[in-house]
């Protein structure tokens, strides 16, 4: 994958925002107060699509447009996010989106895959299953299979970690959850790009814990399984380009328990009242572990997403 440039990050802004706003980032006091340093949330749960990845899709989608004119429709595998986002860019853009999940995914996500106009296949017992799905309809439908992680993924998500950095240039260290990579790799591209000394820290969940054990063993590492209610870290096992990325240019990588994510997200209500799915408030469960290490330093967190079924957030929330 070739170096980002500050202008490549801001021509995919430029066409972005023909799609959406910028998203805010805001120091909240009482997190401040609660964790004994500035912490700076970069509210990406106030997309269209409720995540992140909605500027992924649409700078792939407008990419695919341009480079595949050919291109009839898309096929992807998700949890939820990366679905949204591409029902969302693909149907702005004129194109079929055909979305495969897992069997028992979250209703209110595949709702509103449906709601972006895609069409959602139910099939496998997990993410990797459903990404054999979607290879399988790519070639007996005809359509481009999406991969879950790509260079203009990256280049799209990246814009996130220029507005934060442009409005917060000082910041000490950035905590950013870790799923198929797109994320940790956009907000060091844009990092990178800019030319700043931020510590990029990636966040996994201690039962899919993968990325870590790759980070720190320096070789491909997988786990049998990846059983957390935060789904968008549910991962078994790292894309070897990701890695390649924040292999070398991540600070360290946490891992946190569904305890401390549920906590978490708790926090995030009182403090900000802002409602933060799972892989959502991963980078917050992080900081609040590692609070003793960043007393006095200005932080950031990215509150990657807020889609979760509201019977599962009544009984973590309570």
């Amino acid at each position: 994958m070739h170096t980002l440039t500050r202008d490549d990050i801001e021509q995919a802004a430029r066409h972005l925002y023909q799609f959406m706003p910028a998203t805010a980032q805001y120091a909240w006091p009482l997190l401040a107060e609660r964790l004994g340093c500035t912490v700076w949330v970069k509210h990406e749960n106030h997309t269209p699509t409720g995540a992140f990845k909605a500027r992924g899709g649409l700078t792939f989608v407008h990419w695919l447009k341009r480079e595949h004119p050919e291109a009839k429709g898309i096929v992807t595998a998700t949890r939820g996010n990366h679905g949204q986002s591409l029902a969302l860019a693909a149907s702005a853009l004129g194109l079929k989106a055909l979305i495969v999940v897992p069997q028992g995914n979250s209703v209110e996500k595949n709702n509103a895959m449906r709601g972006f106009g895609g069409e959602v296949v139910e099939y496998g017992r997990d993410f990797d299953e459903a990404r054999e799905e979607a290879l399988r309809l790519a070639h007996a439908q005809g359509l481009y299979l999406v991969p879950p992680f790509h260079p203009e993924l990256v280049k799209g998500v990246a814009t996130y970690g220029l507005e934060l950095f442009q409005a917060v240039p000082d910041l000490d260290t950035v905590y950013v959850p870790i799923g198929c990579g797109s994320g940790i790799c956009a907000v060091i591209a844009a990092r990178d790009a800019l030319g700043l000394e931020t510590r990029v820290v990636g966040v996994v969940s201690t039962e899919a814990d993968a990325a870590k054990s790759s980070f720190e063993t320096g070789r491909l590492c997988e786990t049998p399984s990846a059983n957390t209610f935060a789904d968008g870290l549910a991962v078994r096992k790292p894309i070897p380009e990701a890695l390649a990325i924040y292999g070398a240019a991540a600070a360290r990588i946490v891992a946190v328990s569904d305890a401390e994510i549920a906590e978490a997200m708790r926090v995030y209500y009182t403090d900000t009242h802002n409602l933060a799915e799972g892989a959502g408030a991963a980078a917050l469960a992080a900081l609040m572990q590692e609070r003793e290490a960043m007393q006095g330093k200005k932080v950031a967190v990215i509150l990657t997403g807020g889609n979760i079924d509201r019977p599962m957030y009544a009984r973590l929330i309570g």
